[in-house]
Parts: structure tokens; sequence; C-alpha cells
């Protein structure tokens, strides 16, 4: 896994490198804070029982992105496999056919590990405990660990977040630390105050509303130290005599959940006042077992603020900050939508503006300051609040426009070529449009640097280069299984998609001499926009570099541009050209969409032209479509589709249509238990609609320990990438009745998870111990793992995802969730053996799609 680090630390560690190399970002105004947060470094959860001042290192030269397929991690997989194995100095390690030596570290005076192998590298630690207990692993700086093999999240961004309920076992208990994006790491063990506390690290909160007085949500973590689910909890929060008193779900053994709980909003509050809060979590027989007080702040509504609500993805709270309109006393105003860039909180991005006469600026929060770059979890919370927000505020939908800056620069143009009826312009600032080109664009620019700059790297100018040559394959089938995966991703190659930005005026905004996103990067879009687009207008902020203060964002030209623009009535629209990558993210424009495509996540299109006489619709791998002709109000029951003349029907509203052949036909409504926009797959795609994770509890003591924590690890890094908060539930507590259309990630096979008859006994795929059967084609032992998705049989939307394997070794080969970070791709299907975890591509057996039906007859598999 650290081996091919995800697309989302390109622009992090090209952000630090250009800042380190050429010290040009001027880091002015309230936004721009290229090295996160502020750490937390007070402990208030108990007291440090041990401080790891001694360990060792293993450095290697490389850097924070790979254009590997499949990521791998052959250190990570020896410790796996071999529980005995330890490290001592000077002992050497072969990886990846190169010879790499252990050697002695100890902390500095911050009591911090600290040197610039660790960014790439790894970090060994042991504790002798002298008797089994439970304790806190409480590290940052590094991207994951393994606790005496188990797999755990880690603390990249070096927040001071990470907290890990651990089972020290007595004896020597081993701690392995993958590079971060830092030269440094910190690892202490604490010895709890409480088995069950709160942690108030990392809170979502609101802000009061000095007008309002509906209770808000705010979320705060709960931790469980106990080797038990911890049930029938409650939050109570008290400011002044109002009290509000929310039950809690489940909280499984050794695990951290941050909860939801509501917040009374009591009237009377003074204006920009800070306001306390009491906190108390309580047992099911209403026993006290934590209090804190936390604080908050009143604002006015018609004032710079934050909104919290709950999410549909996962039931935890988010939050986005409004700059509202100066006008209070709007009809239908206007709505920007504003993008943050990488580190920014949602709270500065909005406070960069000022209010605007004519509409709301809301800033969402992509799931967390360096979130998804806008892509996969970020983008649905864009469109959650989009809407949350298009509801609350009363706006005109007409009237929708989106801008962003820097990363959310490329959630710009990535958003705005995803959703292009949403917006009636877009303005991305300092933004590059696709994470691949922005990649390659940094390795054809280190051509040109000097050779000192290299070692930053740990490496030479001549090992750089050759190390980010292009891949090349063995033979015809690796190929092929590499684009099979690679096609995965295209919906988010937004050049690929570059036709939708027809769909609206565009305003490009970049600094002259911006070297972090280099202004070469918005030449080459106002070249490519100027061979097909007519209402484009491009600026460069004279001798601007990336941050320039709040005009780089707040630049009111930009706002001119925007109220010139407006999104037509749909009788109104003559001409529609859609691309899409897949119709389970983005499927059709007003009112055409693509239902199901023939090939599975290739590009489909299909361009719309309106006359008297006719419609005209040509497609593009396009197998299902549907028109709405009540919205599109056609002239004429004329069609021509590819050519081929057909008959709108009279006095319908909805006509769907089926490519059989080259012939299209007029069908009825698809059954939802096809794919459609409403379940496409793609197994990231099962991390939504509310998902629960269900473990393994009836197969051995080594594979029920292993799914469990596999599950806890999978929650942890959702926490910590989309502050999210995950239900994990033991197989045997698992009623499909009691979690209706959810979406659920299995964890197990189908002789140690009880739950897979529930939800998968139709599926063609079929794991058991020692075998994995693919609809008839047999794989025998224990090496094999898989991740795939396939419809839940009792849901009209609602998905299974599936993490599996045929026993202990491919479970092991399955530790691995880059699944959960941007830039990563995964088709329906991934079937891959024990060879992954050590050599990445070569360890895949099969990858692919699910036909429309869900069937294998009908997909599109490569198999090696």
């Amino acid at each position: 896994m650290n081996q091919a680090l995800s697309l989302s630390k390109v622009f992090i560690s090209f952000c630090l490198l250009f800042t380190t190399l050429f010290s040009h970002a001027q880091k002015q105004g309230n936004i721009v804070e290229y090295f996160g947060k502020e750490k937390i470094e007070a402990i208030n959860e108990g007291s440090v029982m041990h401080l790891f001042k001694n360990g060792l290192i293993l450095k290697i030269p490389r850097f924070g992105f790979s254009s590997e397929t499949v990521p791998h991690d052959p250190l990570v997989a020896m410790m796996l496999v071999i529980d005995e194995l330890d490290f001592i100095p000077g002992e050497q390690v072969l990886l990846d056919g190169e010879t790499f030596t252990w050697e002695k570290i100890s902390v500095g005076e911050k009591n911090d590990f600290n040197d610039p192998g660790l960014r790439a590298g790894y970090l060994y630690l042991e504790y002798d405990s002298p008797k089994a207990q439970t304790v806190l692993f409480e590290a940052s700086g590094h991207t994951m660990c393994l606790i005496n093999g188990m797999p755990h999240e880690g603390d990249h961004y070096d927040y001071g977040w990470q907290l890990i309920p651990v089972r020290l076992k007595k004896g020597k208990n081993k701690f392995l630390l993958t590079g971060g994006r830092f030269p440094r790491m910190r690892a202490r063990l604490l010895s709890a105050s409480s088995p069950v506390q709160f942690t108030l690290r990392d809170m979502t909160l609101p802000d009061l509303l000095v007008e309002k007085n509906a209770p808000l949500w705010g979320a705060v973590r709960v931790m469980n130290l106990t080797q038990k689910t911890f049930t029938g909890g409650s939050i109570s929060c008290q400011i002044g005599n109002q009290k509000e008193t929310t039950e809690i779900p489940a909280i499984s053994a050794l695990n951290i959940r941050k909860m939801p709980f509501l917040i009374p909003n009591p009237e009377n509050l003074s204006h920009d006042a800070p306001v306390d809060a009491v906190l108390q979590l309580k047992d099911q027989k209403g026993k006290v077992l934590a209090s804190d007080t936390i604080q908050l702040y009143a604002k006015s509504f018609h004032k710079h603020h934050k909104q919290t609500f709950i999410s549909d993805i996962d039931g935890s709270v988010q939050y986005y900050s409004i700059a509202p309109s100066s006008n209070p006393d709007l009809d239908k105003p206007a709505l920007f939508l504003s993008v943050h860039g990488a580190s920014v909180e949602a709270v500065n991005q909005a406070n960069a503006y000022k209010q605007k006469d004519w509409g709301h600026l809301v800033a969402p929060t992509n799931r967390r300051p360096f979130g998804f770059a806008w892509e996969d979890w970020g983008r649905l919370d864009a469109l959650e609040v989009l809407d949350h927000s298009e509801k609350l505020l009363a706006t005109d939908p007409q009237h929708t426009y989106l801008t962003g800056h820097s990363m959310g620069g490329h959630g710009t143009w990535y958003l705005g070529a995803t959703y292009p009826d949403r917006f009636a312009a877009i303005a991305p600032c300092a933004g590059y449009p696709d994470l691949l080109g922005y990649r390659d664009s940094f390795v054809k620019r280190m051509k040109d640097r000097p050779e000192s700059d290299f070692a930053h790297f740990g490496m030479t100018k001549t090992e750089f280069m050759e190390r980010t040559k292009p891949k090349t394959f063995e033979n015809e089938n690796t190929l092929m299984m590499d684009s099979i995966i690679r096609r995965a991703g295209n919906p988010s190659r937004t050049l690929k998609l570059k036709r939708n930005y027809l769909h609206y005026g565009i305003f490009v905004l970049h600094g002259e001499i911006d070297n972090v996103v280099p202004t070469f990067i918005a030449r080459e879009m106002r070249e490519i926009l100027g061979k097909y687009h007519n209402d484009f207008t491009y600026y460069e902020y004279p001798e601007g570099t990336h941050w320039y203060g709040d005009h780089s964002v707040d630049w009111p030209p930009i706002f001119d541009f925007f109220k010139a623009r407006s999104i037509k009535a749909t009788d109104e629209i003559k001409k529609i050209e859609f691309y899409t990558g897949s119709p389970g993210v983005s499927s059709g424009s007003h009112f055409i969409d693509i239902l199901q495509q023939e090939v599975p996540f290739a590009i489909s299109s299909f361009n719309f032209k309106r006359t008297e006489e006719a419609i005209n619709i040509a497609s593009k791998n396009a197998q299902t479509l549907v028109i709405d002709l009540q919205k599109m109000k056609p002239e004429t029951d004329v069609l021509f589709i590819d050519d081929q003349k057909m008959f709108m029907p009279t006095g319908e509203t909805i006509m769907y249509l089926k490519k059989e052949g080259a012939d299209w036909k007029s069908i009825t409504k698809p059954s939802k238990k096809e794919k459609g926009p409403h379940r496409n797959g793609g197994f990231k795609d099962a991390f939504r609609h509310n998902v629960v994770f269900v473990y393994a509890t009836q197969g051995s003591k080594d594979e029920n320990e292993w799914y469990y924590n596999r599950a806890k690890f999978d929650a942890e890094k959702f926490w910590y990438r989309a502050n999210g908060n995950i239900e994990l539930i033991p197989d045997t507590a698992f009623d499909p009745k009691d979690y209706p259309d959810r979406n659920i990630i299995l964890y197990g096979n189908k002789q140690n998870n009880g739950a897979w008859n529930l939800l998968l006994e139709t599926c063609p795929i079929q794991v058991s111990n020692n075998q994995i059967n693919i609809n008839g084609k047999l794989l025998d032992g224990d090496q094999w793992g898989s991740y795939f998705t396939y419809p839940r049989q009792d849901s009209d939307f609602a998905s299974v995802g599936v993490i599996t394997a045929t026993g202990v070794k491919g479970m092991k080969a399955a530790y691995a969730n880059d699944y959960l970070v941007n830039g990563t791709r995964f088709p329906d299907v991934m079937i891959f053996d024990d060879g992954m975890m050590r050599e990445g591509l070569s360890g895949i057996k099969c990858s692919g799609f699910f036909g429309n039906d869900w069937s294998v007859e009908k997909g599109d598999f490569v198999w090696r």
C-alpha cells in the first residue's frame, strides 16, 4: 500500500516540494495553510505510560505518488505473513529487487523521530509489556501501521488526532509505521483514565444561530476500550437550562466512533459570543461515564457561519460554511458553490469572500481539508451540500455557480465537467483539470531541475527519471489487465469529459508566476478551450503566485461574469453534448440520461440537437437511454437516434430506448434490478447509502480476529479520511430487515460470515474456504482474495461490497484498503492471490465488470 500512495497525495507532495525548493508560496490571507492544522499536543484521555524513544528506520528512496495501477508493499507483506519476524540494526531487507538496511533512530528534543527517510520509509518499534493490558496507541506522522500483525489507519497529516485502542499481549509487541507526509513521527502508549469516555480531538460543531432556536447537530468521538460492545449509551448536551439528549448506536469492542448528538440552540444569544456547553456520556442505566465542557460560538444567520447536517453516505455529521447574501430579503437568490484547496478548512474558504448582494456563497468540506480532491466521497459531499443549501437558502437553481481554488480549482474543473447541467458558469482559480495530468506535469518539470533538488527524494536525478518512466508490460495479457483496472478511473478523467464545458461560460483565473499549480497548466486549458468553446474568459493576475490574498478567489470580475449568465429553461435548450465515464457517477443532462453502457466505464456520450422538424440524438457507447419528454417539450414527434428514425409517443412523459444490435427500440422502464444510475458498480460505490460493516464471527479464532480488525481498519480510515461514522456489527447480529436500503460491506466468506447467504445467495461469485467459484470457474487454494460489489436483492438501490478470502493467505493479501482514497481504480470485481501485496499487478488473477444484468456471462472481464 505504501509503495504506491494515492493520487490525493500528489497535490500535497507537490505543494510541500515546491514550497521547499522554490520558497515562492506566500501564505498570506486566512486560507492557504500548506502544512496542515495546528497539531494536538495535549492529552486529556489519560496519561503517558510509555514514550517510544528508540527504534529502527528503513529508508526507501521514493516519492508520494506512483503510476502503478495496483499498489503493493513487500515489507508489510512480510510482516503480515511471518508472525515471528523481528528486525535488528544492520539487517538487510530485499524489496522490489533492491537491498535496504535497518538503521537505529532515536527521538529528538521534541520526543519525535525525525529523519527525511520517514517520508517514504518505515519506522519499527517494540514494546515489552509486563502483562496483557489494554492501552491507547497514539502516533502521528505515519500513513498506516501494523500492531502485532493487525493493520490500522495512521495520522498522515500529523494532526495528532489518532488514538487506537490496543490489547497488548504479555511480552514483545511489534509496531511497524509506514511513511507519511512529513519527515517526522511520534509514538506513545497511553493509559486511559476511563474504559468508556469522550475524546475531544476532532469534533464537528455548528455555529449557534442568534435568529434560530431549532437544535443543531454536532459530533464527538466516543472511545470503547473494553472487550465488549458498548450499547444503550446516550449523550446529553446542556447550554444554560436547555438540554438535548441523543441515544447513540453501539460501539464495538476496542473501537472509537464519532457520534452525532443534538445541541440546543437557546434564544437571546449574543452575536459572535462564545457559549459553553456541557457534554455528558451516560450508560444504559443513566450512569455518567464522562463529562466535558466544550465551546461553541453564536453567529447571525445573516453573517458568515457554519451549518451541520447528517450525511446520507454514512450517517455522520458534516458541516459547510456560508457567506450569506448581504441582502436578507432576496427572492430566489443565486448560489455560489466554492470548493477549497488542499489543507484549507471550509470555514476559511467562505471567510475569504465578502458577502454578495445577489446570492449566497456556500463552501463544502470535501469531507476533510485534504479529503478526496473533490472526487469520490468529496464529490458526494459537494452534491449533498449543494442539495442541502439549496433547500435551506431557497436559492434559484437557474442561478447556481461553481468556483474554487487550487485543489478546489481542480474540483471546479472536475465537478463542472461531471455535473454540467447544475451550473450556469464555473470559475476555476489556480486549478488543474486532471490529477494524472498534474502528476505528469510535475515529472516534466523535474527534468529541468538541478541535481541538488533530487536529494529531497533520497535519489539522484538519473534514478528519479528512471523510476518515473512510463511502465511497460511483459505481455499483452498484463497490459489488458492494467487497462481494465484503469478504465474504472474514467469518471475522474476530466479532460475526457471536456466537451461538457459547452454547457456554460468559464472564467479561468491564475497567478502569472504560480509554481505550485504552474501557470502553463492554465495556459494549456486556454488553448484547449480556444479550439471549441466560445464563452470563456482567461485572466492571469500580474505577478500573482499561488495565493496572493483573498482576491485569489474573491475576484469581482468573476462575479460579474456569473451575473450575466443563467441556466436556460429546458424547452429553450437547442443543443446538448454530454459525456460520462459511468452513469452511476453522472448519467445525463437536463432531460436525457444514459442509463446503461455497452462497454462498462468506457466513455459514453450523446449529442442532442433540436429543430422544428425533428429531435436528433447521436450516441456512443450507450445501451439504454431515457428522455424526459415533459421537460424537453418537443415541437415534433420525429426522433432520429444514430440516424434511425423513430416516433416519440404522444401523451407520454417519459420515453425509454434500448439498443439491440445496431437498432434502437422503445421499451418499458428497465428493472431496478439491472444496472443504472441508481446502482452501477465499481467497488468503491458500495461505501455509501448509510453503509454498515458486517464482519465474520463463525470462522477460526484467527479468521474472526482478522476480519473484525480488518473491518475496524476500514472504519478508522473512513473516519480519518472522510470524517466518517461507520457502524460495525457481527454477522450474528445482522438481520436485513433491520437495515433496509443500506449498503453493506461484508467481511469474510460463505463459511465464516453468517450474513453471506442472506445477502449473496444468488451472486455468481461464491467464496468459501479453499475455493472461489466464479460462475462455475473454480480457483482452489487458501491464497485467493477478492473485492467485489453486487446488488442487495431486497433493495432497488443498495449494494453489498465484499472483502473476502479463501483462507489465511488470501485474508492477508486483502489487507490493503486503497479503495478508500481518491485516485485509485476498482472495477466491480478484483480477484487476486497473495502475490498482489508483494508485487502488485502481477498478483491479479481476474478483474472486470458485471453485465448490465449483473451477470458474469454478459460482463467484461480479463483473466490472467
